[in-house]
């Protein structure tokens, strides 16, 4: 466990798996049970927000990871969720976590749901945020004009992009994902590798087989029973809400918890919002109560 309790400062150490050697950050303390962070699409672990990672790791340690072939992670990205959730599992083996709690963003999100399904008392409870089911609908389709336009503007680099596809048009959401930007290049030393095209277009076709129902739709959402709160902003385009809506009706013990004016990174926008109620849902005892 390091001193640290910051994304900013923490510093990068590498596991040695199964399978991958794998990148992660730990830091923070305290006695709740540790809290994986499971990224989004090309984010590697510098795109973790410190007003997100922060609070949480005030009471419990936080560990953020790169699955194999993001970051400096080795290996490659597998084209499948179910891909990354074995090395996610092969991860926390290799720390020695039979258990722990997730968040997941995103991709992520659904990496947590297929960790769940394929090792169910490897969470205690579970956070999903801008995330959907397998079997979910109009999934980081790239090429809609809200967000062709800014991934295809060539004045937007690295961080900037974000600003426009995480957060709505609107001028007080423009505003916060400013800060948000200005959050993430608070670290300066030690920086991941970027992930580039290999990296998306592997991730591109695990969102495009995520797609597909097996079965009866949403069958397995019911196989988690974990205690889950579910995160969205009302104008996600990247992965809509009505996702978020799907996975509250099917997960047998979940809660919604829907941000206004924001898109999909409500957890970012409204960020002492989240850590707060991120805390309290951590916190509680209930086997029952999601929230």
């Amino acid at each position: 466990m390091t001193t640290t309790a910051s994304n900013t400062t923490a510093p990068t150490q590498f596991l040695q798996g199964r399978h991958e050697t794998y990148a992660y950050r730990r830091f923070g303390g305290g006695p709740a049970r540790p809290l994986l962070f499971l990224q989004h699409f090309t984010g590697t672990l510098d795109n973790w927000d410190p007003a997100v990672t922060d609070p949480l790791a005030s009471a419990r340690e936080v560990i953020l990871f790169d699955s194999a072939g993001v970051g400096r992670s080795s290996g490659k990205v597998p084209t499948t969720v179910a891909g990354m959730a074995s090395h996610a599992l092969d991860f926390l083996d290799g720390l020695g976590l039979d258990s722990c709690d997730v968040l997941g963003f995103s991709l992520g999100g659904m990496v947590a749901q297929q960790m769940a399904g394929d090792r169910p008392s490897i969470f205690r409870r579970m956070i999903l945020v801008g995330t959907a089911p397998r079997g979910g609908e109009d999934i980081m389709h790239l090429e809609k004009p809200s967000l062709a336009r800014p991934l295809g503007d060539p004045t937007l680099r690295g961080y900037a992009v974000l600003q426009k596809i995480f957060f709505a048009p609107t001028s007080s959401s423009q505003a916060a994902g400013g800060a948000f930007i200005e959050r993430l290049a608070q670290r300066t030393e030690d920086p991941d590798t970027a992930s580039g095209p290999d990296v998306a277009a592997a991730q591109m076709a695990a969102f495009r087989e995520w797609e597909q129902s097996t079965g009866v739709r949403f069958a397995e959402l019911k196989g988690i029973h974990q205690p889950t709160l579910v995160v969205n902003g009302i104008h996600d385009e990247m992965v809509p809400i009505s996702n978020s809506y799907r996975l509250s009706e099917n997960l047998p013990n979940a809660v919604l918890l829907a941000y206004p004016d924001s898109g999909h990174g409500s957890l970012f926008q409204f960020h002492e919002s989240f850590a707060r109620h991120a805390a309290a849902f951590l916190a509680s005892d209930s086997p029952f109560a999601a929230y």
